[in-house]
């Protein structure tokens, strides 16, 4: 099986009651962790800046413009190894390195948070508490991060 890279942005976005967005990817278009809560992002394009592609990849998988909101860098050590099915319809293990950032949506609370989710790659969200995640399906390198960040145990 082919091996690509890729480098992942993806965003904690916190709302005003601390609780965090957390998406499930549309099962019938493939990708990685299907079956998993993770928090939203995506690969980064040739030429793009971190923080450029973390406003572009929320605000089309979520509807949401966190431009207008704190970012900050959360954590840089995460990785992640999965197989993944191309467009194409190639199945191929992708290598990955995730560049998170906590974006504080201080001024909203979750329930005021208008989400619209890319239909074609998310198929459904939730809003948790951080003290309810150890509850939750997480992707792999959400356990890994929210471990290393004391959020789970």
């Amino acid at each position: 099986m082919r091996e690509i890279n890729r480098d992942i942005v993806a965003a904690i976005l916190v709302s005003k009651d601390n609780k965090i967005l957390q998406v499930k990817k549309n099962s019938k278009r493939g990708g990685v962790y299907i079956d998993c809560w993770h928090v939203p992002g995506g690969g980064i394009e040739e030429g793009e800046e971190l923080v450029g592609a973390l406003k572009r990849e929320i605000l089309e998988e979520t509807g949401i413009d966190i431009g207008p909101y704190k970012i900050e860098l959360f954590d840089d050590k995460g990785t992640g190894k999965s197989e993944k099915t191309l467009k194409s319809g190639e199945k191929v293990m992708c290598n990955m390195r995730f560049g998170v950032y906590k974006v504080s949506i201080s001024d909203k609370m979750a329930s005021e948070i208008k989400v619209r989710l890319n239909g074609d790659e998310l198929e459904v969200y939730s809003w948790t508490a951080i003290e309810e995640l150890k509850k939750e399906e997480l992707a792999p390198p959400s356990v890994e991060l929210f471990t290393r960040k004391g959020w789970i145990k």
